[in-house]
């Protein structure tokens, strides 16, 4: 029992020891915006985010573990929407990169839109189908958000801010206290930290060693393009019977097709869907 103490004692020596929070930087490139750390209220806000994703171990290391197999879905719809790549880490805090998440309040997804947010940046919400969970077509919406913020402040860490506390909100503080930036007003707590965050969480994924955090290579979840996918106009009347019919679970294509959530799709519409039949090893 003594010998079992002494040596948790010391792997939480050893843990602690290998675990401290990076300094934090004079300055940051975001989006291609410099940040500059040079007073003590930016300093001590950063550094709280530092220590904060340092001792967060596992979120921290499932986030990282993550983000290969999602970041090689959505980094190409930021690109094609002239988003810079940056904003994938706003994804990153909202969700700790897990599409199936969802709050307390009810926000969903990735991007974790609120289902009245979806709807009106185009994306369907329904009991049947809920593109909230839809990789791509959330993150096309998350895109058609930051351009229109962006049209309207020109600034990324502002756009950021107001996809946290809504635009008329950060509109209305920007012209109270008589600022053009969100890096210099005050606001609720959770929107003063939620910029820091993200500039954390960048640190975070471009120097994971940094914070005391090595993932082995084959220790990232990998991400496996679709096998085929499906499009289709028409009702499906039984998914477990589709997807027996490519070889795979009900599981494994409601996995894939997070955005399915019954067991049929109903499509009254004749809309098209595009629906995942994924690799399985």
């Amino acid at each position: 029992m003594l010998r079992f103490l002494f040596l948790l004692a010391l792997g939480l020596t050893c843990l602690s020891a290998a675990a401290q929070p990076p300094k934090v930087p004079r300055s940051m490139r975001f989006a291609d915006e410099t940040i500059r750390f040079d007073n003590n209220d930016m300093i001590e806000r950063m550094d709280r985010e530092l220590i904060t994703f340092t001792y967060m171990h596992t979120t921290s290391t499932l986030m990282l573990k993550r983000s290969r197999r999602i970041f090689a879905e959505v980094e190409p719809v930021l690109r094609e929407n002239g988003i810079p790549e940056d904003l994938k880490y706003l994804m990153v805090i909202e969700s700790n990169l897990d599409p199936s998440s969802v709050s307390t309040a009810g926000a969903a997804g990735l991007w974790q839109f609120m289902s009245a947010t979806a709807r009106a940046y185009g994306l369907e919400v329904n009991a049947n189908v809920d593109e909230r969970y839809n990789i791509r077509k959330s993150t096309e919406a998350a895109c058609r958000y930051l351009k229109e913020a962006y049209a309207k402040y020109g600034d990324w860490m502002t756009v950021a801010a107001s996809y946290n506390a809504g635009q008329a909100g950060v509109s209305r503080m920007l012209n109270a206290q008589q600022q053009k930036s969100a890096m210099q007003l005050w606001m609720l707590p959770e929107t003063m930290r939620y910029m820091f965050r993200i500039l954390a969480a960048k640190r975070l994924f471009e120097d994971p060693d940094s914070f005391g955090f090595h993932v082995e290579e084959e220790d990232y979840y990998p991400y496996l393009p679709p096998r085929t996918v499906v499009r289709t106009t028409d009702p499906v009347e039984s998914l477990v019977a589709f997807a027996a019919q490519y070889g795979i679970t009900y599981a494994q294509l409601r996995s894939a097709n997070l955005w399915l959530r019954e067991d049929k799709l109903n499509n009254a519409s004749h809309k098209e869907y595009q629906i995942v039949i994924p690799q399985v090893r």
